[in-house]
């Protein structure tokens, strides 16, 4: 497109340019300015044909299907792309940091959107709540200094700021704080399997959702107390970080590495015919088929394989630092 459209020009003007006669150097400038507006002519972006509130919507769509990586994309895109107000900028900002530190738990991303809101939209009502989101995630981010000096900055003087509606219904709140109905499904979907089960109806949702507030109460408590900082708080945090640490490592070095077709099930079947086995009614003990004990056989096969590789593992790290065991000063 850029070459037929500059080949054309070019030609005209050299026809223009013999009939006025002009000088090579004045041709030469003239030409250059044509290939700058040319040039800028073709690298305009091209004008959105979607109403910029169907984006946002849509990005509320995938919000609520618990798609948060694709949501954060479309929330951007209309962030980057249409001509919003400042206000609504800010908006979009806060909403992008809370999906962040909500959902996705990404808290380095979470803290500069929220930054984002203080520095760009000072003015903005949301300025408040940005700070006390800023302190969060540098405490997460185990930024204690940092977290205590924007603790200092921020002014905290009006918490009645209303936030932003998110994404779903509003069906409580703690003082300016909203809690929607996607935030009571994203918590309950962290619930373990047999609690879930148990939240179905409505009294045990509102049951759930009394004992999340109650929660968030008594943490917010906790934390204008102080309690963040006693002895015991900090060293039960570290033992569960670490415990939570070894157990994303061994996720990606052996739940991951645990690969097996139907034939390596039933290979492990024949092998350990033993486990198997029924009492019928009698009292007898009746051998369990393949298929009748194949989900079984599945456990076991994936338990077995699992220690293989996490014992293989460990001797291979014992080895790597040179560990030694006094088994004799062990009492």
């Amino acid at each position: 497109m850029f070459d037929r459209v500059f080949i054309i020009r070019w030609s005209l003007f050299i026809r223009w340019a013999n009939f006025f006669k002009i000088s090579l150097v004045m041709a030469k400038r003239i030409l250059f300015c044509i290939f700058l507006l040319a040039l800028a002519s073709c690298s305009k972006s091209p004008q959105q044909n979607m109403p910029g509130d169907r984006v946002r919507e849509f990005a509320n769509v995938l919000y609520n299907r618990e798609l948060y990586k694709q949501a954060i994309a479309e929330y951007e895109r209309y962030l980057r792309d249409y001509p919003l107000d400042e206000n609504e900028q800010a908006n979009v900002s806060y909403t992008i940091g809370n999906i962040y530190f909500d959902r996705v738990r990404d808290y380095e991303s979470a803290l500069a959107y929220y930054l984002r809101v203080r520095e760009l939209y000072p003015k903005n009502p949301l300025v408040d709540d940005a700070g006390k989101r800023i302190v969060e995630c540098l405490e997460r981010l185990q930024r204690s200094a940092d977290a205590q000096q924007a603790l200092e900055e921020s002014t905290f003087l009006d918490p009645s700021q209303a936030t932003p509606k998110r994404p779903g219904t509003v069906i409580a709140k703690i003082g300016a704080r909203e809690i929607t109905s996607g935030d009571l499904e994203y918590e309950m979907k962290h619930l373990p399997p047999y609690m879930q089960a148990q939240v179905k109806d409505k009294s045990k949702r509102l049951e759930f959702l009394r004992q999340y507030i109650a929660t968030e109460l008594l943490y917010d408590t906790a934390k204008r107390k102080g309690l963040e900082k006693n002895p015991e708080v900090v060293e039960a945090a570290f033992q569960a970080k670490r415990s939570l640490m070894v157990q994303k490592l061994l996720e990606e070095e052996i739940a991951s590495k645990v690969d097996f077709k139907d034939s390596d099930l039933e290979l492990y079947y024949r092998a350990n015919l033993n486990r198997y086995a029924q009492a019928d009614s009698s009292g007898k003990s009746r051998q369990l088929s393949f298929d009748e004990a194949k989900s079984q056989v599945t456990q076991d096969y994936v338990r077995d394989k699992q220690q293989e590789i996490y014992n293989e593992l460990v001797e291979r790290m014992m080895r790597a630092e040179s560990v030694q065991l006094y088994d004799d000063k062990v009492q």
